[in-house]
């Protein structure tokens, strides 16, 4: 037999509790209203990468392109820019004019990683648009996307020398990102190391 002061306690109960995800959803609102009133990129998004050698790939080339296939092995000795793109994504397109542009550059070498796309309409987009680089890999399945952190893409990073990955930008290269980030961060990687 239940009491009347019991009752009301059991009435209460499924009250608080579909007002939990409105708690809930405050608490994560106020989070993030914090977190970009306290500044920072909120483009920037870290790699555990950065600073550890480029993974392990070997990728065959793109047929009916004339440039050979990318491995690891290929990111030792020179600085190289390493572009994950597809025929699919509309910001790769978006920002293939300015790879072209920094294809121009010969302290660096340009290479790309074809991500998840059908070979025809890789040589297609780049029939199009121009083939700015140097070897293609294609990593058909995203196993090598996994491997290098892959977001999404477009993406690119910056390989030192020694296969070290100084840099990633995650999304499309533009004007303004050319020219403000991923040339001074070619420049940082080039300039010798202070002594």
């Amino acid at each position: 037999m239940t009491t009347t002061a019991e009752k009301p306690v059991e009435k209460r109960r499924p009250r608080l509790l579909l007002l939990l995800p409105l708690f809930v959803f405050v608490a994560l609102a106020t989070v993030f209203l914090l977190r970009l009133e306290m500044g920072g990129d909120t483009g920037v998004i870290p790699s555990a990468l950065i600073g550890k050698p480029a993974p392990d790939f070997d990728l065959p080339p793109l047929e009916g392109v004339a440039r050979p296939g990318l491995a690891r092995s290929d990111l030792d000795g020179q600085v190289t820019v390493v572009n994950v793109f597809a025929s699919w994504c509309g910001p790769c397109r978006l920002e293939h004019p300015h790879l072209m542009e920094l294809a121009k550059d010969d302290r660096v070498r340009l290479v790309a990683i074809n991500y998840k796309d059908r070979p025809g309409n890789a040589v297609a987009f780049l029939a199009d648009l121009g083939n700015p680089y140097a070897a293609i890999g294609v990593d058909a399945n995203g196993r090598a996307g996994i491997d290098w952190g892959l977001y999404g893409v477009p993406e690119t990073f910056i390989v030192d020398r020694d296969g070290i990955i100084r840099y990633k930008l995650v999304g499309p290269i533009g004007d303004e990102t050319l020219d403000t980030v991923i040339r001074p961060e070619i420049d940082k990687v080039l300039a010798p190391p202070e002594s």
